[in-house]
């Protein structure tokens, strides 16, 4: 058996490029807080991400069958992350509410809510990359 067979595995794959994506993302978070609003530099770190995201599926989680224009992988990619930023953004933002009306203190608050916002995204974004961005194309796709 070889010492990496767990790497061939897709979602390990994912877990592994997305979490780096994550990490750049919540990291990238705290210095844009200190210039903009919350939710502002919350959409911010998730474009950091993205842009990171996008070259690290397309090339190792996913490996693009190249099947499908590139054009038509970053729509669906943006689409697909789209729907996973609303995710992040509302349990974010919600987050941070109910922490802080349980007198979390509010740097710990905003940090551990926008690290639960960044994992209920990463469902949906996975789901969404398996199934739509990075498929094979069908016959009469793209």
């Amino acid at each position: 058996m070889r010492s990496r067979a767990w790497l061939d595995d897709r979602r390990v794959r994912f877990l592994l490029a997305g979490g780096s994506a994550a990490l750049l993302n919540w990291l990238v978070r705290f210095p844009l807080g200190q210039v903009m609003p919350y939710p502002a530099a919350v959409l911010a770190a998730l474009g950091v991400g993205m842009a990171y995201g996008f070259f690290i599926y397309r090339h190792w989680a996913f490996v693009s069958p190249g099947t499908r224009s590139l054009v038509a992988e970053i729509r669906d990619f943006v689409l697909v992350n789209a729907a996973g930023a609303a995710v992040t953004l509302a349990v974010a933002v919600g987050a941070d509410w109910s922490l802080a009306r349980l007198l979390v203190p509010h740097g710990l608050s905003q940090a551990a809510a926008h690290a639960l916002g960044i994992a209920a995204g990463a469902l949906v974004n996975y789901l969404g990359h398996k199934h739509i961005t990075f498929r094979p194309a069908s016959p009469a796709a793209d």
